[in-house]
């Protein structure tokens, strides 16, 4: 089945269930909050309302977090670029501090005239031309000597000034990045204190409608995904290293979501990812949109374990199938690393770490540990989490 219509099935499906809920009016226009402030808490009281919302925030951090990691990356990369360029730059400046002293050395010879007449001048006026013939390679090789101080001189030159033009526009381009990745991390502090400002908002009775109705919209958007014939029941073995990748993963559950890490303590969703493929021996981008945009797309009826599960319109969430229509995800803050099923969000698409990777012949999955599947997806259990 089209990726399209799998996203659309299961969207509309969840859609449906919220909407067999009682519901109130939706916010109105304008109860989105500015960075930094306080979430405004007259959202709509009934427990669908209240899913949406959340479910919303939840969207608008991860979204901002996974631009922080994007940034962030960047600047590593271009951190790493400043540093090689200004040890270039530092034996380019010793090269020319070299050229330059010979240069003077030469000048002085010059001006002091003791760089005798042309190899021509030479043999016209020497008592012996035999012997004169036979020393011109010695003075041959002199002048050679003289003309290649000029050029290394001036290559030298050309080579500083290069690299050290190119270093200065590696540092703007670092101040620039790490203005902007401050700015992200501000911006994903701000989107989680709305959050927070509204689970403290909530009563248990609702987080525990928010946790009940989700579970269920899940449940619903996972059997449509299977009865559709979208997501294959014939199990599927991965490549070596996409069975690394999985053995890795499984042995992260537990840990808690932390936007930007990357284990091993903690992860958010695509630091969990790119690590896991990282351990199998293969490096892959830091972000879910970069994942999503440059490894190979598969259909998710093609789907074996050790592929990335990609989420939401703006591939703004990921998860490592494991196979059996389950997926290891990072899912949101206040949760942890666990087991969900494939559908817990709304369907993108899927891609392949190694594409060229061969299937193992035989594969025994790495044991789940008790409680691998237990909490909610959205983590509405910790409102202090940050």
């Amino acid at each position: 089945m089209p990726g399209r219509l799998v996203r659309t099935l299961c969207t509309a499906v969840a859609a449906s269930v919220v909407a067999a809920s009682p519901a109130l009016a939706e916010p109105a226009p304008g109860t989105g909050t500015a960075p930094g402030a306080p979430a405004r808490v007259e959202a709509p009281q009934s427990v669908p309302g209240l899913l949406k919302r959340l479910q919303t925030l939840y969207q608008e951090a991860e979204k901002a977090g996974e631009r922080y990691n994007g940034t962030a990356e960047e600047l590593k990369k271009r951190t790493a670029e400043a540093k090689k360029l200004n040890t270039q730059l530092a034996a380019a400046r010793a090269a020319l501090t070299g050229a330059r002293q010979d240069a003077g050395r030469l000048a002085r010879a010059q001006y002091q005239g003791r760089t005798g007449f042309s190899v021509y001048l030479r043999l016209l006026l020497a008592p012996d031309p035999q012997r004169a013939l036979d020393q011109s390679h010695v003075i041959a090789r002199a002048q050679a000597g003289t003309t290649a101080t000029v050029d290394r001189l001036s290559g030298a030159e050309e080579r500083a000034e290069d690299l050290a033009a190119k270093a200065r526009a590696a540092l703007a381009r670092q101040r620039e990045l790490t203005k902007r990745e401050k700015e992200q991390r501000d911006t994903v502090q701000a989107r989680m204190r709305d959050v927070e400002a509204m689970l403290a908002s909530l009563s248990e009775e609702q987080l525990a409608g928010l946790t009940e109705l989700e579970g269920r919209n899940t449940a619903a958007a996972q059997n449509a995904l299977v009865a559709s014939g979208a997501l294959s029941s014939t199990p599927r073995t991965p490549s070596e290293q996409g069975g690394e990748a999985v053995r890795y993963a499984v042995e992260q559950i537990g840990k808690p979501y932390v936007w930007g890490a990357e284990g091993p303590e903690s992860y958010d969703c695509s630091g969990l990812t790119s690590t896991a493929w990282a351990a199998a021996g293969r490096a892959i981008p830091r972000t879910s949109q970069e994942q999503w945009r440059r490894l190979p797309h598969v259909p998710v009826s093609a789907l074996r374990p050790g592929d990335l599960v990609v989420y939401f319109p703006e591939a703004t969430h990921v998860a490592l199938y494991i196979g059996d229509g389950q997926v290891v995800q990072a899912p949101r803050p206040g949760a942890e690393v666990k087991v969900s099923p494939v559908a817990s969000n709304p369907l993108l698409g899927a891609v392949r770490p190694d594409p060229g990777g061969e299937p193992l012949a035989a594969y025994t999955p790495p044991e789940l540990p008790d409680g691998a599947a237990d909490g909610a997806d959205t983590g509405y259990d910790a409102p202090d989490a940050g």
